[in-house]
């Protein structure tokens, strides 16, 4: 299977993909003002983009999102103008690579759709294709199998076209080489910085110079709005200490564990075929049958042979190779004759001819795996932990809209709701729209849209009960509310006095450090104190050395050496002189490799966006702006 994976890995991309995305149909009818689920969102070359149809990606598109948050993204996050216009370009894009597989006759053969299907390992049971696997799967996803082998269709169609570009680029090795070479070639470099605290002393500030940088930049000494609130939470955690279980339960959910999970016996054998076909006449039965039989006989009389025998004979071409190998196998796996002669066998015993629809075959039995089965008590401990968390669970559910009603009903007080989740009313500290540090659970988007929201803050009133995570409710109230404000300037203005004196000294240092690399390109002597020299190239990471110090190293022009050049630093102004450059001895392989499917691979991405821009202006799109950002009305 992992072979068929390798060697037909575009396949396999395909329908993991597929895999992977969510495929629901939701029924999303009429999502915009005055549509329907006919109205076009979009034309391509006369086709038409339904409304129904980008409703369908659109909704695939946000559970696909929500499902890689791990649900955390505020489900108002994924409806705006800016995904729907990227859904309506995809679409485009994907109907004009449709309309050009057309042009060229491209198609998906039911031999490369079944080959799909069987292999792909979702669908695959004891290592062989599930239909129960696969129904299941698409009754999940609300899908016909007509849908979902049209799409598997149209996603081989458009690899077709995919490949084109980007299996079919060409980069000379001579070019990779050279970059390669670039990359690692070694520029040995010094340094020296004129820091901002060596000038701190001669920086100065003018008197009024404070106050004009307050009043221009009152947003950088503005505090944010701040809450403090109290809040009560309905969780299944907190049910868990107060659920119990019966011990009959725990016995019995152990038993259908261990009815599920039981690890069958598995036998090893290998077998030596005489192939003839099930309606083949009686003659040629015979003729197979007596053929067998009298390798049977070499086997008998000399046991070690039968690896060669099976070489030289057997007509299975997955074994023969393999000396008749077959592997393990579970009983049922094999065709009913050849498992049952198989499961009566001792190791190491040698049987046949048994008759199966493929032939006469003769078997040995290599080996044989025990099954197992999982203990109780290993077992009862998780047993009882996960029948708690489902009747917590239960309770949970019959709970919340009870106490989603009491945070409504009585919502100038969180009392009755603490009392009903037995649960007490806790407090947090000072918090502002984004986010607080100290209670991190209270850190949920739409939780923080309720407090901060003009029915707590002006009204007084509870918020609604939110589901922060899964499983787990709050509700909370206001306590205090500080509105933002400006801080006052006498207690910013030692903060902005040295703030300014840190950019003059700042100025100062790249004023002295420019005049010193002046000096050094005419020759003269700078009077600074370099660092120890240092080999660097494009992979270097070295400790200490500031970022735009190291980047300026390698842009700097070495036609002549030694070469200076200088730039502004975190620190301040940083001297740089490159005085050797050390050629790399040989060329690494695997850099090479890694450097050219990289450079392949961007190649073929601007090849592809360019071969769709082309398409678009050859053919007539529209895209109807207002289906996309004219919501309905709710």
């Amino acid at each position: 299977m992992f072979d068929w994976i390798h060697n037909n890995k575009r396949f396999a991309q395909v329908i993991l993909a597929l895999i992977i995305l969510p495929f629901a149909f939701f029924g999303v009818d009429s999502y915009f003002r005055g549509s329907d689920a006919s109205t076009p969102v979009a034309s391509v070359g006369g086709q038409t983009i339904t409304q129904q149809e980008f409703n369908i990606a659109l909704r695939e598109r946000q559970e696909s999102l929500q499902s890689m948050s791990g649900g955390r993204i505020d489900p108002a996050m994924l409806d705006n103008p800016e995904l729907r216009f990227s859904i309506a370009e995809s679409l485009v894009n994907q109907r004009l690579m449709l309309q050009q597989a057309s042009r060229f006759n491209l198609t998906a053969t039911d031999q490369q759709l079944r080959a799909l299907l069987e292999q792909a390992p979702v669908f695959q049971e004891n290592g062989k294709f599930s239909m129960e696997l696969y129904s299941q799967y698409l009754k999940t996803r609300n899908k016909s199998p007509v849908d979902f082998e049209n799409d598997l269709r149209r996603d081989l169609v458009l690899r077709q076209l995919d490949d084109a570009y980007t299996e079919s680029n060409f980069l000379p090795r001579t070019v990779v080489q050279r970059l390669v070479k670039l990359m690692e070639t070694q520029r040995e470099a010094s340094h020296f910085t004129f820091t901002s605290e060596r000038f701190q002393a001669k920086a100065t500030v003018e008197g009024d110079a404070a106050k004009k940088y307050y009043d221009s930049r009152q947003d950088e000494f503005r505090i944010p709005e701040q809450v403090r609130v109290e809040y009560v939470m309905l969780s299944i955690d907190a049910l868990l200490p107060e659920t119990t279980v019966d011990p009959e339960e725990v016995k019995k959910a152990f038993d259908e564990f261990a009815n599920k999970n039981q690890v069958q016996e598995t036998r090893q054998a290998s077998h030596i075929l005489i192939a003839v076909d099930a309606k083949a006449a009686a003659e040629d039965k015979q003729k197979a049958k007596a053929k067998a039989e009298d390798i049977l006989k070499q086997i008998k009389a000399k046991p070690a042979s039968f690896a060669e025998l099976a070489k030289a004979h057997s007509q299975d071409p997955g074994s023969a190779d393999k000396g008749g190998d077959l592997g393990s196998f579970k009983r049922g796996d094999m065709v009913k004759p050849f498992s049952s002669a198989a499961y009566d066998m001792k190791v190491g015993e040698v049987t046949g001819p048994v008759e199966t629809e493929y032939g006469y075959h003769i078997i040995k039995l290599t080996g044989i795996t025990p099954g197992k089965s999982p203990s109780f008590e290993a077992m009862r401990g998780q047993l009882e932990i996960e029948l708690k968390r489902q009747r917590a669970g239960k309770k949970f559910a019959e709970m919340a809209e009870q106490f989603n009603n009491t945070v409504f009903e009585q919502s100038e007080s969180l009392k009755a709701a603490a009392e009903f989740a037995k649960a007490p009313v806790q407090q947090s500290s000072w918090f502002s729209r984004n986010g607080a540090a100290s209670e991190a659970r209270l850190n949920n988007p739409k939780l923080m849209q309720a407090i901060f929201s003009d029915e707590v803050l002006k009204n007084k009133r509870n918020t609604e009960a939110v589901e922060i995570s899964p499983g787990t409710l709050v509700a909370a109230r206001l306590l205090e509310h500080r509105p933002s404000v400006v801080r006052p300037f006498e207690n910013v203005q030692a903060e902005i006095v040295a703030r300014l004196l840190r950019q003059r000294a700042t100025q100062i240092a790249s004023q002295e450090g420019r005049a010193a690399l002046e000096k050094l390109r005419q020759g003269k002597d700078a009077e600074v104190t370099w660092s120890t020299p240092q080999l660097i190239n494009f992979s270097s990471q070295i400790k200490g050395l500031d970022d735009d110090v190291r980047k300026q190293i390698l842009r700097t022009d070495i036609s002549k050496l030694p070469a200076y050049a200088g730039v502004e630093s975190s620190s301040g102004y940083a001297l740089i002189r490159i005085t050797r450059i050390v050629d790399p001895e040989k060329i690494d392989a695997e850099k090479e490799k890694n450097l050219a499917t990289a450079m392949q691979q961007a190649i073929s991405q601007e090849q592809y966006a360019a071969y769709l821009a082309s398409l678009r202006q050859k053919s007539d799109v529209k895209i109807r702006k207002e289906q996309l950002t004219e919501k309905k009305e709710k």
